[in-house]
């Protein structure tokens, strides 16, 4: 059940977001001063911000940033995590000690904070968001594709691969890396939650999309001085970052069941 729910409501964001232009015909950028934090009516399911601009347009374009980035940064951080885990597992020795060291220093840091130091080094912008976020979200993926990998190279067919003279990048990207895929899918859809809440966090601070782009981060901070006359700037943009996180964790934890070994074995209730 919960995957059908997480998945139907990644669906509906993913759609929201792609087709925003009809779903509303404001354009996010477009200021009606004479209406400032208007409440919602008039034509503006979600009212208007501080600068007159409609605050659906401006949620769903923000929705388009935390799918950007949501996909990028996951994307990027597999790639990376599953090469490096899956060599670190496979090769063992010095290899695995070098790249366990890293990760562990890694994982040593609070995520958030290491990601606040990288961008309020390198400057705010999407792009060094981006770049941050890969550069903590790596480790998770290395250190899960390393477990699985230890396990999967002792096995027989592995053995009898190696036997047999096949060549160890075959061994390793054919025969090994794959008894690790349907872990890395449920941690990537479980990631894309933590790269929606990252990026926000980041803008939220300043620090990640720079107005007048749209994000939900910039939007919730903007709200801030209009907690009380103008609640909806930041109740629309919270509910929407709310429902796209709990989607991704019922999709991530569907999937975690459904690829759970233990769990076939259980007698139906």
């Amino acid at each position: 059940m919960r995957l059908k729910i997480g998945a139907g409501i990644v669906l509906v964001a993913a759609l929201a977001a792609i087709l925003g232009p009809m779903v509303t015909p404001f354009d996010p950028a477009a200021q009606d001063l004479p209406l400032r934090l208007a409440g919602p009516g008039g034509g503006h399911l979600f009212g208007l911000d501080e600068l007159g601009r409609d605050v659906l347009a401006r949620v769903l374009a923000g929705a388009r940033i935390s799918f950007l980035v949501g996909v990028t940064v996951v994307a990027v951080s597999t790639a990376i995590g599953t090469l490096m885990g899956a060599v670190a597992g496979y090769f063992g020795g010095l290899i695995d000690d070098f790249i366990s060291r890293i990760i562990d220093t890694l994982m040593a840091f609070p995520g958030l904070l290491l990601a606040i130091a990288l961008v309020a080094v390198l400057g705010p912008s999407l792009v060094n968001v981006l770049f941050a976020l890969t550069i903590i979200g790596w480790v998770g993926y290395a250190r899960l594709v390393r477990g699985q990998v230890l396990r999967a190279r002792e096995l027989d067919y592995v053995q009898a691969a190696r036997a047999l003279g096949a060549a160890t990048p075959r061994v390793l990207f054919r025969h090994v890396a794959p008894a690790a895929l349907p872990a890395v899918v449920v941690q990537a859809t479980l990631g894309m939650a933590g790269a929606v809440i990252g990026e926000a966090a980041l803008s939220f601070l300043g620090l990640g999309v720079q107005p007048p782009t749209p994000s939900w981060g910039t939007m919730l901070s903007g709200g801030r001085a209009h907690l009380l006359d103008a609640p909806h700037l930041t109740l629309f943009p919270g509910i929407a970052m709310a429902v796209l996180v709990l989607g991704f964790n019922f999709l991530g934890d569907g999937l975690r069941d459904m690829v759970d070994p233990k769990k076939q074995l259980r007698p139906a209730s």
